[in-house]
């Protein structure tokens, strides 16, 4: 079964769980790179694991935008105090964030 990034991200608590977190968004970027090798989703949509940014620039830029979007919260946000759960956060939104 898949792991959920955005809820992995909100287990990372210290530098251990932090690097456990970018091993699985690392292992689910190769994944999905190797289905989408072997059947390409549209260009103009997510890949078949839900990537919306396909390169590392823009999952980067998403990952930024997302940060300084929430540095406050959200409506539906409220930002952890934990820095590594705040990092996973960002990456994960990285992601899905356009």
């Amino acid at each position: 079964m898949r792991t959920d990034l955005l809820q992995l991200s909100d287990t990372v608590t210290d530098e251990p769980s932090f690097i456990a977190f970018l091993w699985a968004m690392a292992n689910e970027w190769n994944e999905s790179e190797a289905l989408e090798a072997a059947k390409p989703s549209s260009p103009y949509g997510p890949t078949v694991l839900g990537w919306e940014n396909r390169s590392f620039g823009s999952i980067m830029e998403a990952a930024a935008a997302w940060a300084d979007a929430s540095a406050d919260g959200l409506p539906l946000y409220e930002k952890p105090t934990n820095t590594w759960q705040r990092a996973a956060q960002i990456l994960a939104m990285g992601k899905h964030y356009e």
